[in-house]
């Protein structure tokens, strides 16, 4: 080596700044996350709740009837389950990140074959679609994301992908009245070169695809076996029944129940839609703060209050602050069940997805059961809304009770499980000393019987020396 070479002032090579290395995976992290963003947004936002503004539009143009209309409601219900169920499969099959895109371009040609009434049939096809192709994106869209992401960012990375479902919230209470009035058909249109724009858009800003897992399986499976993560499925799946009152009756509740008119409906379904926007960011950042055990502990508290909240007072302030908190926490949720799956399934990314996969299936049920169930038991009281929102603000208090047994319940079987191997070990032990006396009781009894035979044969006369 010269000794230009070896002097570090004469190095020619390019020095890198301090942090840069950092700022270019920060900015990296977030392009993941816009991309993220823009598949809930296209998936989840415009594909599922667009649909609700429309309705009133479709009966009117004489597309479908009042109980048509609700039915391919229910089909796009029933398409996010299957979605959802079918998500690990298609992931395996061709990619999650390709998966992903598929969806994304599926989605704009729903929008455009919606377009024309061709018959019940081609509609509801694509109305399942619509729910398969969120079903699927809601299951791997953070999946693909989250590994690339510290995990001192998961959370806020988390909220910002799923503020595409506030943002379509929100779209569907602003975006498609303005876009019906210039008719039903171009109403679709325009959803479909919406989605169609954040495809593109999204298209080249998602990540490669992790690489396998070599964690051993039986840690893995243990970790998803356990008792708290089966029980954060039931408590996800109880928060899913708790949404259900606002997310589908709230509108409805204001404009006949409190006989405050259409216009004033829409607008708290507004403030239920700025809430589902602003709900996942602040979630987001309350879980990487404090941890996304406590967090989803506070927001179960907070969710119960605000659900609850209509049956104390249907003042317009309640009513407000209700619709906003419990729009906040529709998809506000999401990221701290997400977070909290990697906290307790923290060696396998694939295991990661397919416990976040079965708890968007448990979401989905759940909703579904208490979208019918509801609906049915809004019919049998004559139209009273109050049972509903007690209903579903039980269904979350009881999510919050087992997320508070959970820990008691596995301390006390863990203390059983300590205890027991405690005896057995004692009992081993025992039994070993057992045994180790019984060894040497024997071991002495054939030392004395050795002795003694030495010692009688040393008292006996030889032959040499015996009388003849």
């Amino acid at each position: 080596m010269t000794e230009l070479n070896a002097n570090p002032k004469h190095d020619t090579r390019p020095q890198r700044r301090p942090g840069a290395a950092s700022q270019a995976a920060s900015r990296q992290t977030w392009r993941y996350a816009v991309a993220g963003l823009s598949a809930s947004l296209v998936g989840l936002g415009l594909a599922r709740f667009s649909y609700t503004p429309l309705i009133p539009a479709l009966i009117a143009a004489k597309w479908f009837g009042a109980s048509d209309v609700v039915y391919l409601g229910a089909a796009n219900l029933a398409g996010y389950l299957a979605g959802a169920l079918a998500a690990r499969a298609v992931a395996a099959r061709i990619g999650a990140v390709r998966a992903v895109r598929t969806m994304m371009l599926l989605a704009p040609l729903s929008f455009f074959a919606s377009s024309t009434p061709v018959s019940f049939t081609w509609f509801f096809a694509w109305r399942f679609l619509s729910g398969l192709i969120g079903g699927i994106i809601m299951v791997l869209a953070a999946s693909v994301i989250l590994p690339h992401t510290s995990a001192v960012r998961r959370g806020i990375v988390g909220g910002v992908i799923f503020a595409g479902v506030g943002l379509g919230v929100a779209a569907s209470g602003t975006l498609v009245p303005l876009l019906l009035q210039q008719g039903l058909q171009q109403s679709w249109y325009g959803l479909g070169v919406l989605s169609g724009t954040l495809t593109l858009v999204s298209w080249w800003n998602w990540p490669a695809e992790v690489k396998a897992d070599t964690v051993p399986s039986y840690r893995a499976k243990h970790d998803h076996a356990s008792p708290v993560v089966r029980g954060l499925l039931v408590q996800y799946g109880l928060n899913a029944v708790a949404l259900v009152p606002h997310m589908v009756f709230i509108v409805d509740f204001v404009a006949r129940g409190l006989g405050h008119g259409i216009a004033a409906g829409s607008h708290y379904w507004v403030l239920y839609g700025l809430g589902a926007i602003v709900g996942p960011l602040v979630t987001g950042h309350l879980g990487d703060r404090a941890g996304f055990g406590p967090a989803l502990r506070a927001a179960f508290l907070i969710e119960a209050a605000a659900v609850l909240l209509p049956t104390v007072s249907t003042a317009p302030l309640s009513l407000i602050v209700s619709s906003v908190v419990v729009g906040g926490f529709t998809p506000g949720i999401v990221p701290l069940v997400l977070g909290r799956i990697h906290e307790l399934v923290p060696h396998s990314t694939e295991q990661q997805r397919t416990t976040w996969s079965h708890a968007t299936t448990s979401f989905a049920l759940f909703q579904a059961a208490a979208a019918y169930g509801f609906s049915w038991i809004y019919a049998q009281t004559g139209g009273d809304y109050l049972i509903l929102f007690a209903l579903g603000g039980g269904a979350v208090v009881l999510a919050l009770a087992i997320d508070l047994a959970l820990p008691l319940t596995t301390r006390k079987a863990y203390n059983a499980e300590i205890v027991a191997i405690r005896n057995i070990a004692s009992r081993r032990r025992r039994s070993g000393r057992t045994a180790t006396r019984r060894c040497r009781a024997r071991s002495s009894g054939r030392v004395a019987t050795a002795a003694s035979s030495l010692a009688s044969a040393s008292l006996r006369p030889s032959a040499a020396h015996s009388p003849r």
